[in-house]
């Protein structure tokens, strides 16, 4: 089973790979091909890191070729060397991140979600959520570049906020800094993209599911996990009814 030393694992090869893309950011590249390099190294590193800490352990990753035989494997780390491509290529931004997750006899057991530019570590074994930052408005955030068209449903529905950010992993520990109520994605994922987030945002006690209130299943045959609600457990009521019409109204609309 899932050890504490899992988690510390977590944390320190996704620290390391954010060290070394900030190290590569402050090279002078940009664009495409710091995205690029930046992916690929991330990778290496972090695939690295666990081949010698954890030989036994599979892995699924964004950046490596996918091997059927981690479907019948007990432990995979799910991995996303860069999360938010774009807007790591895009100095100064700061909403990119890297995820590094555990998944252990059909669950997330251990997590980490680094995000280099701002300094700031989520983990599962030191989970944190902070108060409300802000007045008694709903804020959602959402792609910064492909927002779900639920949403503009949603923020009518429930007179919320939108507010757009690069990274999933940035969107998701936002609602545990405080700084949102909830993320919302329909628009195509992995499981890479949500896998540690979920972990972190889950050991603090936040609400994860799909869109329709379904489970999340990590390690799946197709790695294709398409939408995503992590949310402060007060709201997910609320918003899992406004999904719900929203999506009503489409299939009726067909």
């Amino acid at each position: 089973m899932a050890t504490r030393q899992d988690g510390l694992l977590a944390v320190e090869l996704a620290v390391a790979a954010g060290d070394l893309l900030l190290e590569l950011r402050a090279t002078g590249l940009s664009g495409r091909e710091l995205g690029a390099q930046g992916d690929e190294l991330s990778n290496d590193l972090l695939i690295g890191g666990l081949r010698e800490r954890r030989p036994d352990d599979a892995v699924l990753s964004e950046e490596s070729v996918d091997s059927a035989a981690r479907t019948t494997a007990r432990r995979v780390w799910i991995i996303d060397p860069l999360d938010g491509t774009r807007e790591y290529g895009e100095r100064p931004r700061v909403d990119w991140a890297v995820h590094v997750a555990l998944w252990e006899d059909g669950e997330l057991a251990a997590g980490a979600v680094s995000l280099p530019a701002q300094r700031i570590v989520h983990d599962t074994n030191e989970p944190w959520l902070q108060p409300r930052q802000h007045d008694d408005r709903l804020r959602i955030a959402v792609s910064r570049t492909r927002p779900p068209a639920l949403v503009e449903s949603l923020a009518a529905d429930l007179d919320a906020e939108l507010v757009p950010m690069g990274s999933a992993g940035v969107k998701a520990t936002a609602v545990l800094r405080g700084e949102v109520d909830a993320y919302v994605h329909a628009g195509g994922q992995f499981e890479w993209d949500s896998a540690a987030p979920v972990a972190v945002a889950r050991a603090a006690g936040l609400f994860c599911s799909r869109i329709d209130g379904s489970p999340l299943r990590y390690n799946q045959p197709d790695p294709t996990l398409p939408d995503l609600l992590v949310c402060r457990p007060e709201f997910a009521t609320d918003l899992l009814l406004a999904i719900g019409k929203h999506i009503a109204e489409e299939v009726g609309s067909r």
